[in-house]
């Protein structure tokens, strides 16, 4: 009952995040998911709301969440070849397909190999990989395009969440060494995340008042 509490909470700052990436996307005319932070999460919550479905609340979050990658996935095909101008439109894509057909392949056979179709090892793994491409993506961009703070804040915070149910309230993981570990990462790497982007807000704000005066 308290797990169940604490998962719908993390859907709903992660259910936010994903709305303020999508808005912040069409704002920026750019997408604001790394691809293979896209392609990893699209291919988890296909596998865990169609192959191997969860059970209630969590698939009807996993269900929406997919549909919500599906609208990144999108901007990242219109605005993608803008970011990558030296990269051929066509191994843009191509590069896109085989990150999604791999990053597939990664969650199903790590479902498969460790038996665990709660989906944690797949789901902190890969969150791990996001909240460093989060930060790379940021100094790549050297700005806020397609980010803001309230998106940092709201992935923190829903990943957190995730970590402390597993963590406290998931007896079937109690004697896992590596999840405890990816809790602790993720969280020092969103918080980097967070930092970084309060900073760069304030630079930008300031350049911009400069710019007025």
């Amino acid at each position: 009952m308290v797990f169940d509490a604490i998962i719908v909470g993390c859907g709903v700052l992660w259910t936010l995040a994903y709305l303020l990436i999508i808005r912040q996307g069409f704002l920026d005319r750019t997408y604001g998911m790394p691809l293979a932070a896209l392609c990893a999460n699209l291919s988890w919550e296909f596998v865990f709301a169609f192959v191997y479905p969860h059970d209630l609340p969590q698939r009807m979050v996993n269900v929406v969440w997919f549909s919500f990658d599906l609208v990144i996935l999108v901007q990242l095909l219109l605005y993608g070849p803008r970011e990558f101008s030296d990269m051929p439109k066509r191994l843009f894509y191509a590069a896109c397909a085989l990150t999604l057909v791999t990053a597939f392949g990664a969650v199903l056979t790590i479902t498969l190999q460790f038996d665990d179709f709660d989906g944690a090892y797949s789901a902190f793994g890969q969150n791990l990989m996001m909240s460093v491409l989060f930060v790379t993506m940021l100094y790549t961009r050297r700005s806020m395009r397609g980010q803001s703070v309230s998106i940092a804040a709201l992935k923190m915070g829903g990943t957190a969440l995730a970590s402390f149910a597993f963590y406290f309230f998931n007896p079937d993981y109690e004697s896992s060494v590596l999840l405890p570990f990816l809790y602790v990462a993720i969280l020092v790497f969103d918080g980097v995340y967070v930092g970084a982007t309060v900073a760069l807000a304030r630079r930008e704000r300031g350049a911009k008042r400069h710019n007025s005066v």
